[in-house]
C-alpha cells in the first residue's frame, strides 16, 4: 500500500510559478513511477505527466511542456511539480499517483488533491 499526500497549491497571477510536492509514504513506495493529474471544474481529470521511478524518464502532455517539470527526490519520498509561465487554464485540483507500471499504468495509488488557481 502506498500512502499520498500533496501539498503546494495556492492562488497565483498568471505568469506566476507554483512549486507542488507529493510525499509519498509505504511500502517501496521509491520504486513506482509517479505521476501527476489535474480535474478543473466541470472536465474530466486529464494527465499532466509522469516520472520514472528513477527519475531518469519524464513525459508531459502537450500543453504543459516546457511550462511544467516533474521531478522526483528518492530520499525524501518526495514528487515535484514546479509550474512556471501558468495561465488561466491551469486552474485545476492537482493529484498525484503512484503506478507499478511505466508503460502501460494502472494509476493504483492516488492522492487526495491539492488546488491550484490562477488568476488572470
Amino acid at each position: 500500500q502506498v500512502q499520498l499526500v500533496e501539498s503546494g497549491g495556492g492562488l497565483v497571477q498568471a505568469g506566476g510559478s507554483l512549486r507542488l510536492s507529493c510525499v509519498a509514504s509505504g511500502r517501496t513506495s521509491t520504486n513506482y513511477p509517479m505521476g501527476w493529474f489535474r480535474q478543473a471544474p466541470g472536465k474530466e481529470r486529464e494527465f499532466v505527466g509522469k516520472i520514472s521511478s528513477g527519475g531518469e524518464l519524464t513525459f508531459y502532455m502537450d500543453s504543459v511542456k516546457g511550462r511544467f517539470t516533474i521531478s522526483r527526490d528518492n530520499a525524501e519520498n518526495t514528487v515535484y511539480l514546479q509550474m512556471n509561465s501558468l495561465k488561466p487554464e491551469d486552474t485545476a485540483v492537482y493529484y498525484c499517483a503512484a503506478t507499478r507500471f511505466w508503460v502501460s499504468p494502472s494509476w493504483e495509488y492516488w492522492g487526495q488533491g491539492t488546488q491550484v488557481t490562477v488568476s488572470s
